[in-house]
C-alpha cells in the first residue's frame, strides 16, 4: 500500500475542504454581520428607547428572523415574531398562576404547541412557540411579561428593516449559476462526442458519472433563483432587478430537461461503445454544434445578457438534425432522437416557448 500517496490524497482533500468552507463563510459574511448588527440594534432600542432592563427576546427574535438565508425572510419575520409572542404570553400567564417547575414545562409546551397547530402555523412558528415558552418557564423571573412580548416585536421590527438591505450578490448568483450549469452541459456534450468518435467505454462511463452529478448543480441553480426572487419581493431597493431574476428562474425548467436528455444520450453512448458500434460522422458534428451553442449561452448568462444570441446556431442544428444520416443501430437512433430533443430544450432556453421551439425543428423525411 502506498501510504505516501494516501497521505497526499488526504492532504489534498483536506485543503479543498478548507477552501470550500472558507468560500462558504465568505458567502455568508454579509448575513452574519447583518444578524449581529440587528441583534445589537434590537437590544439598544429596547433598553434605550423603551427602558427595558433585560430585553432578552429582542436580539433573539432579530437573529432568528434574519437567519443565514435570504429565502422566505418576510415569512420568517412573521412566524418567529408571532411565535415568540404567543409562547411568551402562554408561559407568562401559566407561571404566574402555577409557578415554575418540571410539570409546568410539560403543560406549557403542550398548550403552546397545540395553540400553534390550531392557528395552522408552520414548523418554524411551532418550534418558536415551544422554545420561548420553555425559556420563560425555566430561566426568567416571573415579572415583565408584557415587556417580553413587546421585545419580541422590537426584534421582529428590526429584522424587517434589516431584511430590506440586501447586497447585489444574491441577485447575481442565479445568473452565475445558470452560466455554470450551461457550461457544464456544453462540456458533457463535447465529451460525449469524443467518447463516441473513439468508441471509448471508459471515457464514456466517466462522462456519464459527471452527467449524473449535474443534479446538484441544478439544485443550486433552483435555490439561487428562489432566493433571488425572494430578495426582489422583500427589498424595495431591489425591485428594479425583478425582471432579470425572474427571467433566470424561468430557465430552470429547460435546463433541467436539457440535462436529463443529455444523460440519456450519454448513457446510450456508453452502450454503443460497449457494443463497439460507431456513430455517423454528422452525429458527432451535430453534438459539437450543440456544445458550441451551449457555450455561447453560458457566456451570455455570465455577461448578464439574454441567451438568444445562440439561437441561429440552434436553428442550424435543428435543420441538420432533420437531414442527418439514417441511423443503422438502436443506439444511433436514440442519440439522434436525444439531440433533436436537446435542440428543443436549448431553443426554449434561448427564450422561445415550447410550441415555438417545436415548430423550429423540422420533421425528418
Amino acid at each position: 500500500m502506498d501510504l505516501s500517496g494516501l497521505g497526499d490524497r488526504a492532504f489534498e482533500r483536506g485543503r479543498l475542504s478548507t477552501a470550500a468552507r472558507l468560500r462558504r463563510l465568505q458567502a455568508k459574511a454579509w448575513m452574519i454581520g447583518q444578524c449581529a448588527l440587528a441583534a445589537g440594534a434590537a437590544w439598544v432600542i429596547a433598553t434605550t428607547l423603551f427602558g427595558h432592563t433585560r430585553p432578552f427576546f429582542a436580539p433573539v427574535a432579530a437573529v432568528l428572523c434574519l437567519g443565514t438565508s435570504y429565502g422566505q425572510r418576510l415569512r420568517r419575520v412573521a412566524e418567529v415574531t408571532v411565535g415568540c409572542a404567543v409562547g411568551i404570553g402562554i408561559a407568562d400567564g401559566f407561571t404566574h398562576l402555577f409557578g415554575q417547575g418540571g410539570w409546568q414545562i410539560v403543560v406549557v409546551v403542550a398548550v403552546a404547541m397545540s395553540a400553534a397547530i390550531v392557528l395552522d402555523a408552520g414548523a418554524l412558528f411551532i418550534g418558536q412557540v415551544a422554545v420561548q415558552s420553555i425559556v420563560v418557564t425555566t430561566l426568567l423571573p416571573l415579572d415583565g411579561g408584557v415587556s417580553r412580548i413587546f421585545d419580541a416585536f422590537i426584534g421582529g421590527g428590526v429584522a424587517l428593516v434589516a431584511a430590506t438591505l440586501v447586497p447585489g450578490a444574491p441577485l447575481r448568483r442565479p445568473r452565475e449559476q445558470a452560466a455554470k450549469v450551461t457550461a457544464e452541459l456544453a462540456r458533457l456534450l463535447r465529451s460525449a462526442a469524443v467518447s463516441a468518435e473513439h468508441v471509448d467505454v471508459d471515457h464514456a462511463s466517466d462522462t456519464l458519472d459527471r452527467a449524473r452529478e449535474t443534479q446538484a448543480l441544478l439544485e443550486d441553480l433552483r435555490a439561487a433563483a428562489s432566493e433571488g426572487l425572494e430578495v426582489v419581493r422583500s427589498s424595495p431597493f431591489r425591485r428594479g432587478s425583478r425582471q432579470s431574476v425572474r427571467s433566470i428562474a424561468e430557465v430552470v425548467g429547460p435546463l433541467d430537461r436539457a440535462l436529463r436528455n443529455a444523460r440519456v444520450l450519454i448513457r446510450r453512448v456508453v452502450v454503443s461503445a460497449r457494443l463497439d458500434e460507431t456513430m455517423p460522422p454528422d452525429y458527432l458534428e451535430l453534438l459539437d454544434e450543440l456544445a458550441v451553442a451551449a457555450e455561447a449561452m453560458a457566456a451570455e448568462f455570465a455577461a448578464d445578457r439574454p441567451p438568444d444570441a445562440a439561437r441561429p446556431l440552434l436553428l442550424s442544428a435543428a435543420e441538420r438534425s432533420a437531414g442527418a444520416t439514417e441511423p443503422l443501430t438502436l443506439s444511433a437512433a436514440v442519440v439522434l432522437g436525444q439531440m433533436r430533443s436537446l435542440v428543443v430544450d436549448l431553443l426554449e432556453l434561448s427564450g422561445l416557448t415550447y410550441a415555438e421551439a417545436i415548430a423550429h425543428v423540422p420533421a425528418r423525411p
